[in-house]
């Protein structure tokens, strides 16, 4: 299935939009954010290191075929940037993708990051056709698990000291959906 160049989701609260290189300010306001990047494999970012992950957005947009996506969650209330998602598709099985999320430090609890999840589920399965789609997350961010949880995804394992993240050893949870569950949530 062939998707057009400048992709827009549309959710009851958010416009979800392809990253820009102007949205620098928003996205450095959380990314920059210590307690926002805790549990993240990256982060707290420098300037530098933000300008460098939305060049690399926004040239991911022109890769055939297309394995990444990343956006901006704006909520249209407010009109502002509140964080962003992504899906990654895997390179070596295209039927398979990942998913993940960050969100500003005030706009959390709101049930922004799971309308997200969901935005991308839809995405994932009903746009790109996906048979799978996973998440990870740090044990220590119940928050996250629960947000995974809400969007349908299930806790499929624990794995112990599997990714080597800020110079230390960490566990890592494991959730995933496959399409058939994802179509039947939907029906029922």
């Amino acid at each position: 299935m062939e998707i057009e160049a400048d992709l827009a989701i549309e959710t009851p609260r958010l416009a979800i939009r392809e990253l820009r290189a102007e949205d620098f300010a928003d996205i450095h306001a959380f990314s920059s954010d210590a307690e926002t990047a805790l549990y993240m494999p990256w982060g707290p970012n420098s300037e530098m290191e933000t300008r460098d992950f939305l060049r690399r957005a926004v040239a991911m947009r022109r890769e055939t075929p297309r394995r990444e996506y990343h956006f901006a969650l704006v909520v249209k209330e407010a009109g502002r940037i509140v964080g962003n998602c992504g899906l990654s598709v895997r390179r070596n099985d295209p039927a398979q993708g990942e998913i993940g999320y960050v969100m500003h430090r005030d706009w959390r609890g709101r049930g922004l990051a799971t309308e997200a999840a969901g935005a991308l589920l839809d995405f994932a399965f009903g746009s790109l056709g996906l048979h799978r789609v996973v998440a990870l997350c740090d044990p220590r961010n119940a928050a996250s698990a629960r947000v995974l949880e809400k969007a349908g995804l299930r806790r499929e394992g624990h794995s112990i000291e599997s990714a080597w993240i800020k110079g230390e050893w960490r566990d890592e949870l494991l959730f995933a959906i496959l399409h058939r569950e994802w179509r039947d949530s939907r029906i029922g």
